[in-house]
């Protein structure tokens, strides 16, 4: 087996001002969704300028609803019992299904904005989401957050605090396949133009099968645990509507016109 890396969660340190590398992955996600969006401004009416905009929109999506969301889902218990808990982003627990939900509202004021159609400008944004999440999942690793399922294969790994047996690294999973497998498919999808609705309905569709996939060797949030049947975790059953409102946006776009 492999042994955990030890990483300090603090990548600077200035007397009372610390930088985490949590934080940071979040930066990174940011910056390369500006970079890749300000190549494909132009496609759909946009400014290089109004990347920058979307991305301040994005951001406050991003945050608002992935905190809120991960309070919702996963920490209610903990929230209830520590209101401030809820600031304390540097210390993880973010929820991607409520970090969606933050960025289509904010997709969706900025196309009122812009004048553009809704899923015209999702179809933009898909792409430039996976780098962020895969940034975001290694960050994950970093925090010795979402442990795996314990495992004999030759890559598991101790957790921190978790004792002695292997266990997947479950965090680097995702962080392959929903961060560089996902950008890869995506950006290569959308190099082309594609009928309105197809890239974010097959965004949706791979994220939810990719998420559903790895939670079956992630380990269930202890506070939670199983939902149902000792099989099905908070995590596919977010990402199961995921996966149908993909396919039935996918079957729609076959009726919308190539923008």
């Amino acid at each position: 087996m492999l042994t955990y890396p030890s990483i300090d969660p603090v990548a600077v340190s200035l007397g009372p001002f610390q930088v985490h590398w949590y934080g940071l992955m979040y930066v990174i996600g940011f910056i390369a969704a500006w970079w890749l969006g300000r190549q494909r401004a132009e496609r759909i009416g946009l400014t290089r300028d109004d990347v920058g905009d979307l991305l301040f929109y994005g951001a406050l999506g991003v945050v608002l609803g992935g905190r809120l969301g991960y309070a919702l889902f996963y920490g209610m218990e903990q929230w209830l019992a520590d209101p401030l808990w809820i600031f304390r982003i540097w210390d993880g627990g973010m929820s991607f299904h409520g970090g969606l939900l933050g960025v289509l509202l904010a997709s969706w004021i900025f196309a009122r904005r812009k004048g553009l159609a809704f899923f015209t400008l999702t179809d933009f944004v898909a792409p430039l989401v996976p780098i962020g999440l895969g940034a975001g999942r290694i960050g994950n690793f970093i925090n010795h957050e979402l442990p795996g399922r314990l495992t004999d294969l030759p890559w598991g790994m101790p957790f921190p605090g978790m004792g002695p047996e292997p266990r997947h690294p479950s965090s680097l999973y995702e962080a392959l396949l929903e961060g560089l497998v996902l950008f890869v498919v995506m950006w290569w999808v959308s190099a082309q133009p594609r009928r309105r609705g197809f890239v974010s309905g097959l965004f949706l569709v791979l994220y939810g099968a990719f998420r559903f996939a790895v939670e079956f060797v992630r380990r269930p949030d202890p506070q939670l645990g199983f939902i149902a049947f000792d099989w099905l975790t908070m995590g596919m059953l977010l990402s199961l509507p995921m996966i149908l409102a993909g396919l039935l946006l996918m079957g729609w776009s076959r009726r919308q016109p190539t923008p």
